[in-house]
């Protein structure tokens, strides 16, 4: 069991752990020990998130997200496994928390008398300058 916050827990049938040889500097031991972990959440899945959440998630992941509705997330910084498992653990629970989230709702505003007035004399400096630019018109 996985704790998120004190109202969400995710599951052990929604993780999944594989563990494979990390890339990278190590030593003959880096050929031979499985210390980079492949965490897997089933998201889609997951009876605990509402869709809002999911979708956020989605967004969230990224290029982690598969196809399936699952997230995977791989930890290979340190040579010991169960750091790298803690790792990707604590990567997968701020993951959830960012997307538990809800993103405020911008209130679209008017703007004020005096940034129109700006906008407007800033375009009329600009065009003067484009203006001087051209060749003169010849008067015969």
């Amino acid at each position: 069991m996985l704790h998120i916050t004190d109202t969400i827990q995710i599951a052990d049938w929604e993780l999944s752990e594989q563990f494979v040889r990390a890339s990278g500097p190590g030593g003959q031991n880096v050929n031979k020990v499985s210390t980079a972990v492949e965490l897997r959440f089933e998201a889609e899945r997951s009876p605990h998130l509402t869709p809002a959440v999911k979708a956020r998630l989605k967004r969230l992941a990224g290029r982690r997200w598969t196809t399936e509705g699952a997230i995977v997330i791989q930890a290979e910084e340190t040579r010991s496994q169960a750091q790298n498992r803690e790792l990707a653990r604590d990567r997968l629970v701020e993951m959830i928390r960012q997307a538990l989230i809800a993103p405020k709702r911008r209130l679209a505003t008017k703007p004020t008398y005096g940034s129109i007035q700006r906008r407007l004399v800033a375009k009329k400096v600009r065009s003067a300058i484009k203006d001087g630019r051209q060749t003169p018109e010849d008067e015969d």
